[in-house]
């Protein structure tokens, strides 16, 4: 599958996904808004998606489909079945290990990761009765990846990016059909999610010959390679993940509410990155791995130039477009049920000043599947930990004087920390060359862009926002619509115009 066609594939269905996910994220600020159980269940869901970062997408794209593509491009699918059947033993392995533990010390662990409610009983029982019955999901969805791995180095794309949808859908059911309790229906949506995600990949994964069975582990040298490779290579995918973590022990400190305004902020911050970061990264991952395999290196370098133009193309755009309409946006999708005035306020700035970082996330997933395809996680891995160093002491910084919103602005400006150190490591080992072409389209993009805020901006100065529901989604989306025809129109032009200066020898 050619690398646009399956960013179109990932990304859209992505996109369907995050439909889904606004609509569960709208239920869940109207059922709960920014309350005690907001807060706890945001941690009881955090918690295991956070190690999903490690076991799963990080450890894998870091590891396991390079590996593993590259041993079905040379070696032929019977050598790559033994590796993955042996990978989903030893996953299983330690994943049921690791969860029994959890659950076992689940109020020593919430002490840990959410000191600030130890000062809020209710917060913390709540916390600890939720990531009990949410953590095993995290078994589930781990074995899902594995098996999304597996099809995407098959250029299977449609079945794994289908998949969120799964978890999106279940969480819905469990809210609407909750007479009372929501977080403990959201909880049990969740885990009952997380094993249907598994069965499906299961069975898509069987149909192309890849039946996963469980077998005595051994530890052979592909099993050892990606194991060594797992650890750095997962800690430098989820430097994101780290960082907005921290965030989340830190914000359990401040009042009651905040964790939740954070959670709904950067809900909206992914929806972007999932769509094309997400996506681009995905599709990019194997199809770098075998040029670099088969020793294509001018395919190799031409891949990740596409992947980084379109990835700007993309991000920039949207980040001004977020940040300028970060009220109206936020206002339409909580502002309403539980989530009160105050709750939309408070929200709206930390969007801002998470979508800072939104194009450095963006070429972030880019750069290290740079390095990834190389099987270098160890670069990755160190310029993830200075990050994390930098967003700790930015956020010790900005949370005094802006709270949670400086612990989103913190998270924003280390992503672009992260990226420039990146891109420096790339630079100096030769892995990626920029042409004259790319720094061309992306100053037509930055054009664009800056028009488009302008025009937004103004219309939105000048347009007063109405108050029913109805239309103020025509007001929005109407700004948005203005917004994306602007930008196109533009950068179009500004297109055009090049190919005839070029075409005329200027």
């Amino acid at each position: 599958m050619q690398l646009g066609k399956a960013i179109v594939t990932v990304g859209g269905l992505t996109s369907v996904s995050r439909i889904f996910g606004l609509l569960r994220e709208m239920l869940m600020s109207h059922f709960l808004g920014a309350s005690v159980v907001a807060d706890a269940f945001i941690v009881a869901f955090k918690f295991p998606n956070f190690f999903r970062r490690f076991f799963a997408e990080g450890a894998f794209n870091a590891a396991f489909v390079p590996e593993f593509a590259g041993v079905l491009a040379s070696e032929g699918k019977e050598k790559a079945n033994e590796i993955a059947n042996q990978v989903f033993s030893w996953l299983t392995l330690v994943l049921c290990a690791f969860v029994i533990l959890v659950v076992l010390f689940t109020p020593t662990i919430i002490h840990l990761i959410a000191p600030g409610f130890c000062n809020t009983p209710d917060r913390l029982q709540y916390a600890i009765e939720f990531t009990r019955i949410t953590f095993p999901y995290i078994l589930f969805i781990s074995l899902a990846a594995l098996l999304s791995g597996i099809l995407n180095s098959l250029d299977r794309f449609a079945a794994a990016a289908a998949t969120p949808v799964l978890l999106n859908l279940f969480m819905i059911g469990a809210l609407l059909l909750t007479v009372k309790e929501p977080g403990f229906a959201l909880c049990v949506g969740v885990i009952l999610a997380g094993i249907v995600q598994f069965l499906w990949l299961y069975f898509v994964a069987r149909k192309q010959g890849f039946g996963l069975r469980l077998q005595m582990p051994v530890l052979n040298s592909s099993v050892s390679k990606i194991l060594k490779l797992m650890v750095p290579g997962a800690i430098g995918a989820g430097v994101m993940q780290i960082n907005i973590f921290v965030d989340m022990m830190l914000a359990s400190t401040l009042q009651t509410g905040s964790l939740s305004y954070l959670y709904y902020a950067d809900r909206l911050n992914q929806l972007p990155l999932s769509i094309f970061g997400v996506a681009i990264g995905t599709a990019l991952l194997p199809s770098l791995s075998k040029a670099l395999r088969t020793g294509n290196q001018d395919e190799a370098i031409s891949l990740q130039e596409k992947a980084l133009s379109l990835g700007l193309r993309l991000s920039i755009p949207s980040a001004i477009g977020l940040i300028i309409l970060s009220y109206p946006i936020i206002d339409l999708i909580y502002g309403h049920g539980s989530f009160s005035t105050v709750h939309v306020d408070a929200t709206a700035p930390a969007l801002a000043a998470f979508v800072i970082g939104l194009p450095a996330y963006t070429l972030s997933k880019v750069f290290t599947t740079g390095f990834f395809a190389k099987q270098n996680t160890k670069t990755p891995l160190k310029i993830g930990m200075i990050t994390v160093g930098v967003n700790l002491a930015l956020n010790l910084l900005f949370i005094g004087p802006f709270l949670h919103v400086g612990m989103a602005l913190a998270t924003g400006l280390a992503a672009w920390v992260q990226t420039g150190l990146l891109a420096w490591k790339l630079s100096q080992k030769s892995m990626i060359h920029l042409s004259k072409a790319f720094f061309l389209d992306l100053a037509y993009v930055v054009l664009a862009s800056t028009c488009m805020g302008v025009v937004v901006y103004q219309l939105q100065q000048r347009v007063h926002c109405p108050s029913s529901f109805i239309n103020e989604a025509i007001y929005v989306v109407g700004l948005v619509g203005i917004g994306i025809l602007t930008y196109g129109g533009i950068y179009k032009i500004c297109l055009m115009t090049g190919c005839r200066y070029k075409k005329n020898g200027v």
